[in-house]
């Protein structure tokens, strides 16, 4: 792995390499990379997977297999722009199947605990319209939303 730029480290449990090959199914411009294994004297089994490098959308990440002792939380999310409304019912789809969690305005969980923030094109134009009124017509709109309906979100900013 290079030295210079930014890799995000997911800490799994005991997932990091079912997670990776999820992620990696899920985004284009993607791909499993090195994959690490615990050696004898570890805080985990001898030969189990401690690392899995991978790509995700162009993405650097690491999945570590670290123990119980830590689990996502919506302090930090992860954001995917979709060109249209397709991706954003791909996106929630792949991202909620399996046990992940829809959440308000956009927000979801995944299965892993992962969490996601599924935008699409536009949405930030239209609630921070310099017009307060449509501002304030498209993020009731948003806000009124799990999975975000970006042709509703653009009638409410029209006041339709």
């Amino acid at each position: 792995m290079a030295t210079d730029g930014f890799t995000t480290c997911l800490w799994f449990e005991d997932q990091a390499e079912e997670a990776a090959h999820h992620y990696v199914s899920i985004f284009k411009n993607s791909r499993i990379g090195r994959l690490a294994r615990y050696g004898e004297g570890a805080l985990r089994p001898a030969g189990s997977v401690m690392t899995v490098e991978f790509t995700a959308n162009g993405q650097k990440f690491v999945a570590l297999n670290g123990g119980p002792q830590f689990k996502f939380n919506e302090a930090v999310s992860f954001q995917i722009f979709c060109a249209d409304q397709q991706e954003v019912d791909h996106y929630w789809a792949r991202l909620t199947e399996g046990g992940g969690e829809p959440g308000p305005c956009g927000w979801l969980k995944d299965k892993y605990g992962v969490s996601w923030q599924v935008v699409p094109e536009g949405l930030v134009e239209l609630v921070t319209d310099p017009d307060p009124e449509k501002a304030a017509r498209a993020t009731r709109a948003m806000m009124s939303m799990g999975k975000l309906d970006i042709a509703a979100v653009r009638e409410a900013h029209a006041g339709e």
